[in-house]
């Protein structure tokens, strides 16, 4: 008698632009709890895709970067948890691009949460461990680290809002 496995659900993560996934999502890319999948822009440039790598160095559960124009057909499932730029406060075009993508999957009953990126939104709260937030930034993206240098809202804070319809 064989036995059933439980399926495999994952956090997928939407990132228009390589760090969106970190200043936005940290508290659920070191939750060991989570196989995390992240999907980035595809058009993304190759200096920057292989820059993206050095995540997956250095956080073991995450499974899998994509660069993609959209979510994948196969990602598509009721088990998936997604992670979407918010469509309302994000001022980036491709944020809100991307947002209002997770907007339509959140009205057709997927498991849809928003994140900011920018820290505009009320719904933001105090990182639990900033240090370790500004330490992963910097070894993941060094050549990004003037803008969390002065600008500390980038690894202090964060937020998640669940639209309800």
């Amino acid at each position: 008698m064989s036995e059933e496995k439980e399926p495999l659900v994952s956090t997928v993560i939407i990132a228009p632009h390589p760090d969106d996934e970190l200043i936005g999502c940290f508290e659920q890319i070191r939750n060991p709890a989570n196989n995390v999948v992240v999907i980035y822009s595809g058009d993304t440039d190759a200096d920057r895709r292989e820059t993206v790598l050095n995540l997956k160095k250095q956080i073991d559960h995450i499974k899998l970067q994509l660069f993609q124009q959209t979510v994948p057909q196969t990602f598509l499932t009721p088990l998936n948890r997604f992670f979407f730029p918010d469509p309302i406060y994000e001022v980036h075009p491709k944020h809100r691009e991307w947002g209002i993508l997770g907007e339509n999957l959140a009205r057709n009953g997927f498991d849809v949460t928003f994140y900011n990126t920018i820290m505009n939104a009320p719904y933001i709260h105090e990182v639990n461990k900033p240090d370790d937030k500004k330490y992963l930034l910097n070894k993941v993206y060094p050549d990004q680290k003037s803008l969390w240098e002065y600008d500390h809202k980038y690894f202090l804070f964060e937020g998640y809002n669940k639209w309800i319809f």
